[in-house]
């Protein structure tokens, strides 16, 4: 079954709104596509009447099994594009997620496990998020704020938790990337700013509201 781009983007945006299955009300979907909850209710209707979502009256709903499967294809599709305009046509990481939206709905199956294939099959996109592979299974890596890093331990940058075009341009400004290693040298009680050091580059603060976006894993 083929399903419009729209009934699509409601889909992802169901599946990122529960991330831990719980139920979804009209107005985060409304919310998260900016649009008018009047719009959302007539589209739930129709995503129900198709089986892909469980609606209970007065707790909202979430996605059925077939919903769930479909909204990691969708992901997968997103995710593999993104990898595939960074890696291989040298797009910027910030400039790759409005693309890959129109690429993701592309249907024909044998193009992206061709692109799968011809990428290597790779786990994460350019921004640390996980790739489904072609049966939908997430690979899961452990990941915590920088924020909340030890001082003086060795950490490495794996994922950005906020892909807005304006944060990914602080972040290249300040020469930090997926893969970047650094160390937390100081932090400050004030306002909860840190100080990190990158090897080769001179100490940097980076604000709370960065530190808590930046996902790393202790090396």
């Amino acid at each position: 079954m083929n399903f419009s781009a729209t009934e699509e983007n409601y889909i992802k945006a169901i599946f990122h709104l529960q991330p831990d299955d719980e139920n979804v009300t009209t107005n985060d979907v409304a919310a998260e596509l900016k649009t008018k909850a009047a719009s959302v209710t007539d589209m739930l209707k129709k995503l129900k009447a198709k089986k892909l979502l469980h609606y209970e009256k007065y707790r909202g709903f979430k996605l059925s099994a077939e919903g769930k499967k479909i909204a990691l294809t969708i992901i997968r599709k997103h995710r593999l594009w993104e990898f595939f305009l960074v890696e291989k046509l040298k797009f910027g990481w910030d400039e790759v997620h409005e693309v890959a939206e129109e690429l993701e709905h592309i249907t024909s199956k044998k193009l992206i496990d061709r692109i799968d294939e011809f990428l290597g099959f790779p786990k994460f996109d350019p921004h640390g998020d996980p790739i489904p592979d072609a049966n939908g299974k997430m690979p899961e890596q452990q990941t915590i704020q920088l924020a909340a890093a030890a001082v003086n331990k060795s950490v490495q940058v794996i994922a950005v938790a906020n892909q807005s075009k304006e944060l990914l341009d602080i972040i290249t400004h300040k020469k930090i990337g997926i893969g970047t290693k650094l160390q937390v040298r100081k932090q400050f009680d004030f306002d909860g700013s840190i100080e990190i050091k990158i090897k080769g580059e001179e100490g940097i603060t980076l604000s709370k509201q960065l530190a808590e976006v930046l996902m790393v894993k202790v090396i």
